[in-house]
């Protein structure tokens, strides 16, 4: 019902007498200026029946094909690439920053992130549910042949990302997959030319550089446009079913290692003492040599000299050598030699009171000893001899 119904006069805008437009005409004056804004020359009345203006259809089309062309407007970040693809086939690849395309279904966009490093997981896989992660064995990805003819159950984790976003999405139909397959491939052939031993202790680097070489070169061969970062040898031992039975045999090369160091210690300690050894008697030896010969010579020359003096005085020369060698024999010996001729015939037992006179002289320096050592004994004396 309009405010200026005839039923009653009153105004609800107040008490000037100015009325406000009736709702049917304002929405009548809008759709006119509509309509005559995209060329339609027809008004609607009250009485006409409403029909659909040909302007309207022509603005609509104009809106939706603008909001079609917007579409195609996007956004790369620095992480990604963006390749476009007009009907399934590669057109252009861009990189950062806004861009635009032909909307859907001319031309798509692919979203690649090329600095994500991703990681694949051979032998084993790590679940997160929550904050809780799982880790599984997977069987028949870890347990492999070595060169020895032994089963070795190694783990390891290859790490890459996306090096060419267009090789990736057109050249394999499921990269990620490949790689997967190409690193459980490399990791065999590596593992299956080496031996346990060297596996388990020293080779964990070299078989990790050699299993990124090898499955780079494979990739590069397939054109998967994914580059290999890292490959890092998670865990390696041998099968739990010999696991026992191993560490006896590791046990058992550990012994033999001490044992190998032990004799090595020993050896080192006894060949130098032993060179030293055999250098000192080989240098006494030569002095030895060095000092009979010397003292062959000098007696030969010494002898010579007295040959010379016996020749030119050979009664005085020999008692002069007949009184040195009596010297010499007389002077080890304890005997007293008495001339016959001499008047006295008392007989004095002289070597035995030189012999006495010999025990005394010891005896009296081992007791000064003693009371240097002991000198309680002194007083001892002392006091024994104030009593008598």
């Amino acid at each position: 019902m309009a405010w200026n119904d005839n039923n009653n006069n009153q105004n609800p805008w107040g008490d000037n007498n100015q009325t406000p437009p009736e709702l049917d005409e304002v929405i009548k004056d809008f759709k006119n200026k509509f309509n005559g804004m995209f060329g339609s020359s027809k008004s609607s009345d009250s009485s006409s029946t409403p029909e659909a203006p040909k302007g309207s259809i022509k603005f609509i089309a104009i809106v939706g094909v603008l909001i079609w062309m917007l579409s195609g407007i996007y956004i790369i970040d620095p992480a990604e690439k963006g390749v476009v693809k007009r009907f399934g086939a590669f057109q252009e690849e861009t990189g950062q920053g806004p861009h635009w395309h032909l909307p859907f279904p001319i031309e798509t966009l692919n979203r690649v992130n090329v600095a994500q490093i991703r990681t694949a997981e051979i032998g084993y896989r790590n679940v997160a549910q929550g904050t809780r992660r799982f880790g599984g064995n997977v069987a028949s990805e870890s347990i492999m042949l070595t060169k020895d003819e032994n089963m070795i159950d190694a783990k390891f984790a290859v790490q890459y990302k996306v090096d060419d976003a267009q090789a990736y999405l057109f050249n394999v139909a499921s990269p990620d997959t490949t790689l997967r397959h190409v690193s459980e491939s490399a990791i065999r052939q590596v593992v299956g030319q080496n031996t346990m031993d060297y596996i388990l202790t020293d080779g964990r680097l070299d078989i990790a550089d050699r299993i990124l070489e090898r499955s780079q070169e494979l990739l590069h061969l397939y054109k998967t446009g994914l580059h290999i970062t890292t490959v890092n040898m998670q865990d390696a031992q041998p099968p739990e079913q010999v696991q026992a039975a191993f560490s006896d045999a590791v046990k058992a090369r550990e012994d033999k290692q001490r044992l190998i160091n032990e004799a090595q210690t020993y050896s080192n300690d006894i060949l130098p003492k032993s060179r030293g050894l055999a250098a000192r008697i080989l240098e006494e030896s030569r002095a030895y040599k060095s000092e009979v010969v010397s003292k062959s010579e000098g007696e030969s020359a010494r002898f010579v000299q007295i040959l010379r003096e016996y020749e030119k005085a050979p009664v005085v020369t020999r008692e002069r050598l007949y009184r040195e060698t009596m010297e010499n024999v007389f002077a080890s010996t304890s005997k007293v030699v008495v001339d016959s001729k001499a008047n006295s015939m008392m007989y004095l037992p002289i070597d035995k009171l030189i012999n006495a006179k010999q025990s005394n002289t010891q005896a009296t320096t081992q007791g000064s000893q003693e009371q240097i050592e002991n000198p309680n004994n002194v007083r001892n004396v002392f006091r024994n001899r104030g009593v008598r």
